[in-house]
């Protein structure tokens, strides 16, 4: 059993008040809140080691290049990548998936096939559809049903020799749906297909193991998972890695320029041109750390309970709908209740200080599925609680009677 009170204290934030109220903070799919030894570790960096890396031959550039290079390893071995080279740090996960995106663009052909699913954000959609326009590939969706579950049956007949890439997310942003990666991933490679996973809203809930997926990319970002913003890692295979050019040019992912020819540098180096966010690689390790001390089964179990305890009491307001009723979900609860708009409920319990997300949750074409403007999403984390679920609860109730 988690001592949730004493994890709570290690996290400044929680105990700010908002518009006078002790904050209720349920956004946690669009950011997590970061404990104390997290913040520590940034100022730490700024206030000893701060220098630029792999170009010093100084102490201080000594001792930030292997704190960086530290934190690469502890993440390898926290997704279980084959080689620390295999770990990309990136600026979040929508860098990641641009890089990947922007490396097929010299592999995909006319007539090509890539299969993206109807649970994405925008994030893993954009890049896809600008793929195909340069490239004339053409992009196909895996359907969803009514509980927000990928149509499998779907997914095998799309399945052909012209898909070339299958992506899909993990775990939903927007309905918390955990998707059956291990079978897409498998059933992809029987068709020759490269795999890319969304894994940003997963990696605050579960450890990813990349090996045991067998996928050929993963990418999520540092700031959903106690970490900073502006922080993100893009694991690739090492073969898919080789094949795919740099996708930007500049200082450190070169090994010798002229103005004749420029020859690149070896992974991970290759993929990281410029001064990267030092402080924030290393400190995304120090996050990672703090997650593994706590243990991601205590932390899954915590969760679980808290999105029952959610589930039952919200259902206990006449007219409240949840979306995304499928049997595998991470503690993510999308709602709304009939005739009412999910912004203005979420404007009024704002005024009672509790954070939620309301809108379409950069996922437009889950709400056209559903044909609604949004929802009203609670995303919990390990450091919540029941009791603030029925803070939460009482507080859309008040939401209702006002607004109907």
């Amino acid at each position: 059993m988690l001592d949730i009170q004493k994890i709570r204290a290690e996290f400044p934030i929680l105990s700010e008040k908002v518009n006078g109220k002790p904050l209720v903070y349920f956004d946690n799919g669009a950011t997590s809140q970061k404990p104390q030894i997290v913040i520590d570790a940034e100022a730490k960096y700024y206030q000893e080691i701060n220098a630029n890396i792999h170009r010093g031959v100084h102490t201080l550039s000594q001792l930030a290049t292997d704190a960086y290079e530290i934190s690469r390893v502890k993440i390898q071995h926290h997704i279980n990548a084959k080689f620390s080279h295999e770990v990309l740090f990136t600026s979040g996960t929508t860098h990641g998936i641009n890089l990947v995106t922007n490396g097929f663009a010299s592999i995909l052909k006319p007539g090509d096939e890539i299969l993206v699913s109807a649970l994405e954000h925008h994030s893993n959609i954009v890049p896809w559809q600008m793929l195909c326009e340069k490239t004339g590939a053409v992009l196909k969706v895996i359907p969803i049903n009514e509980d927000g579950e990928l149509i499998m049956e779907t997914f095998d007949v799309l399945l052909s020799e012209k898909t070339k890439v299958v992506t899909v997310n993990h775990i939903s942003n927007a309905l918390g749906i955990i998707n059956p990666i291990k079978s897409i991933i498998e059933k992809a490679h029987a068709v020759g297909a490269a795999v890319l996973i969304d894994g940003a809203q997963a990696v605050p809930h579960l450890k990813p193991d990349v090996q045991d997926l067998d996928c050929d990319f993963y990418a999520f970002s540092g700031h959903k998972m106690c970490g900073p913003t502006g922080t993100g890692i893009l694991y690739g295979k090492e073969e898919w890695l080789n094949k795919l050019p740099p996708y930007q040019g500049g200082g450190e992912m070169i090994k010798e320029v002229t103005f004749e020819k420029t020859t690149y540098a070896d992974l991970p180096h290759k993929f990281e041109a410029g001064t990267p966010n030092i402080a924030g690689g290393i400190v995304l390790g120090t996050a990672i750390d703090y997650l593994n001390n706590i243990g991601f089964h205590n932390i899954q179990k915590q969760e679980q309970k808290l999105l029952e305890h959610a589930t039952k009491r919200l259902l206990e307001i006449e007219g409240l709908k949840i979306y995304g009723t499928g049997k595998n979900k991470a503690s993510v609860i999308s709602f709304n209740i009939d005739g009412i708009h999910p912004y203005d409920i979420g404007s009024i319990i704002d005024k009672l200080g509790i954070a939620v997300r309301t809108g379409h949750h950069c996922a437009q074409p889950i709400m056209n599925f559903f044909c609604i403007p949004g929802t009203i999403r609670a995303s919990f984390s390990f450091y919540n609680t029941i009791e603030e679920i029925d803070v939460m609860v009482e507080a859309v109730k008040k939401a209702k009677t006002m607004l109907s």
